[in-house]
């Protein structure tokens, strides 16, 4: 039964690779293998018929940078072009828990364009997915470089105050955002959801008062 299911999924897997990834051959070989090499070891050493034993998370403040992304990727990038298509592949490949096909499957879309922002965006969210949760050095600066090549693109940020906060740490995330929010235009469409999450973790910024009027 095991087989069954592993061979539903890599035909899953195939259907995905062939519509988002758009990958060189090289990258497709490798992100193939590397699911194959995933599969095989679960058959070989996971016990599927075996009743599950649910572990409770010890953050329950942690949510899956992909489940946040999802929802907001309309608000802050561009959902066209090969780069959207890549992060959304390495995204669902992050939901199946596997998480290191999905860095595999960015940085080989990188190797064709370096410099493109939303590929240093997914892959920041894809080495968070990959570490649990934890903003490690290496995720951090994903997020830092695609802050350099576009300064004014939302992504970097609003992704890095997300990891920040899943990570627990409300008071860097807040910092992180409320400077997003400062440069945000008012018609913005993910201000919103920013200030939401602001609200949601304290770090709203205090309405300034109206300045007094002198008389005459």
């Amino acid at each position: 039964m095991a087989w069954v299911s592993a061979l539903g999924f890599v035909v899953v897997a195939l259907g995905l690779i062939s519509r988002f990834a758009k990958l060189p051959r090289t990258g497709l070989e490798l992100t193939l293998a590397a699911v194959l090499v995933g599969i095989a070891g679960y058959v070989w050493q996971g016990s599927p018929t075996q009743a599950g034993s649910p572990v409770e998370a010890k953050d329950k403040g942690f949510v899956p940078p992909n489940v946040a992304l999802r929802a907001s990727r309309a608000a802050t990038a561009n959902n066209y072009g090969d780069a959207a298509k890549v992060a959304e592949f390495a995204d669902t490949l992050d939901r199946m828990g596997l998480t290191r096909e999905g860095v595999i499957a960015v940085k080989t879309a990188m190797r064709k364009d370096p410099d493109n922002v939303e590929l240093w965006v997914a892959l920041g969210n894809t080495l968070v997915a990959h570490g649990g949760g934890t903003l490690s050095p290496a995720a951090e600066f994903a997020f830092q470089r695609g802050a350099q090549l576009s300064p004014e693109h939302p992504g970097p940020p609003f992704f890095m105050g997300l990891a920040l906060a899943n990570a627990g740490r409300a008071e860097d995330a807040g910092q992180v955002w409320r400077g997003l929010l400062a440069r945000t235009p008012k018609d913005a469409p993910w201000r919103a959801d920013l200030e939401a999450r602001l609200t949601a973790i304290g770090g709203m910024p205090e309405p300034q008062a109206p300045e007094a009027k002198l008389g005459n």
